[in-house]
């Protein structure tokens, strides 16, 4: 029969207090820890430790007892209301489910119980020595590294599903500006019916909160329907018909007098004004719902052809634009472009023309002294309606040309 100890006040003492007391040393963190940080770690991590909301708000209640800021130090971490000063401070909790929350945080090794003999929660001082009896935050600031490690995992795990469903968005959008494209060179096709009644499909499921396995499946989906379409356009007239966009945009661009070059606006700290490639969504806005938005003017082959470095960085295929989307996020960090830049170029120029901002820039790497400012710059300008990515890509060609 398993032996289960119990405290002087006859409560039984979980193993997960037992874990926690017999951790070795080496695994104490070694420096004091902010107790509202570490408060806020846990609440992200908290399915990891199986503990709720309410639990926390609890836990919360308690860390205002401690007259420090910081966990750890020489400080013995005992806090010692009574029961009716911890309700009071949870906006007056019954106190039956205020204990039911504490005995929830100490199951899971977040806490620890030191009673008194006789259950009583106070502190005495014999000499130079002080003896607290109450709850023992210890447990908590012990776990303060597992609880950090636990917190950036639930972060990268919701970082994979954003940029998954960002991906899958874009892929609708493709599929549905793939449809309309097809029904204009190949109509009476049922396959265009098919592509828009996916798309429809999709951006209803996009509402809703969805799981990354879920959004794997649309995305294996949405790519073989995008794969099939593609082929069915790119027979030999289409490409003919790309060539001869791709001469006429170039003689374009060599016949305007007032031709926009890359490295101004790298040495202002701008870029080149114009009017907007696409039809930007209200701050905040999710793209999903963004169905009113137009796809970038500049056809994607054309950003393809001006921005070859890409290749060397990136070896899938870009056919689509939410693959030139996966290209950019894939090359971004190592140009040393912060996520919240990109996050904030995203929002007001849109995926698309952010992601032909970021490979642009790539062709052009070493002219740009800080790409994070550089990218921050033209979020600017597109932020006040003033930027298009349109000229860059064509002076990018125009240099290819001139070379």
């Amino acid at each position: 029969m398993e032996y289960t100890p119990i405290s002087p006040f006859m409560r039984p003492i979980s193993h997960a207090h037992l874990r926690v007391v017999e951790r070795p040393e080496a695994s104490v963190p070694g420096k004091p820890v902010n107790k509202w940080e570490l408060l806020r770690e846990l609440s992200k991590a908290q399915a990891a430790f199986g503990v709720s909301d309410r639990d926390l708000t609890v836990l919360q209640g308690l860390l205002s007892f401690f007259p420090d800021d910081a966990l750890g130090g020489n400080a013995e971490m005992v806090v010692f209301p009574s029961n009716k000063a911890i309700c009071e401070r949870l906006n007056g909790m019954a106190c039956s489910t205020m204990r039911r929350h504490i005995a929830r945080l100490v199951d899971a090794g977040l806490l620890m119980r030191r009673d008194s003999p006789n259950g009583k929660r106070y502190v005495r001082k014999h000499g130079e020595e002080r003896v607290a009896f109450g709850f023992d935050l210890s447990p908590l600031y012990c776990r303060s590294e597992e609880v950090a490690r636990a917190a950036e995992a639930v972060r990268e795990a919701e970082d994979r599903v954003r940029r998954l469903r960002e991906v899958v968005s874009l892929m609708r959008r493709d599929l549905a500006a793939l449809a309309e494209f097809g029904e204009e060179i190949q109509p009476g096709l049922g396959l265009w019916d098919q592509l828009r009644d996916k798309a429809v499909l999709t951006a209803r499921a996009l509402r809703r909160k969805l799981m990354l396995e879920e959004l794997s499946a649309y995305r294996a989906e949405l790519e073989a329907l995008l794969d099939h379409a593609r082929n069915v356009i790119d027979g030999p007239e289409t490409e003919e018909m790309n060539t001869n966009d791709a001469s006429f945009e170039r003689h374009h661009h060599n016949s305007n007098e007032e031709s926009i070059d890359l490295e101004p606006a790298l040495e202002k700290g701008g870029a080149a004004a114009g009017a907007p490639d696409v039809e930007t969504d209200a701050p905040g806005a999710d793209v999903e719902e963004a169905d009113t938005r137009r796809m970038p003017k500049i056809p994607l082959h054309l950003v393809i052809a001006g921005c070859p470095s890409l290749k060397t960085f990136y070896q899938g295929d870009i056919r689509h634009w939410h693959q030139l989307f996966t290209a950019a996020c894939h090359v971004r960090p190592a140009m040393g472009i912060s996520a919240s830049a990109w996050e904030e170029a995203q929002r007001f120029m849109g995926p698309e023309q952010a992601s032909i901002v970021v490979v642009a820039m790539l062709e052009r790497f070493a002219d740009i002294r800080s790409p994070g400012g550089y990218l921050r710059a033209l979020t600017s300008k597109a932020a006040a309606g003033e930027f298009s990515c349109g000229p860059m890509v064509m002076a990018l060609m125009s240099r290819r040309n001139a070379a």
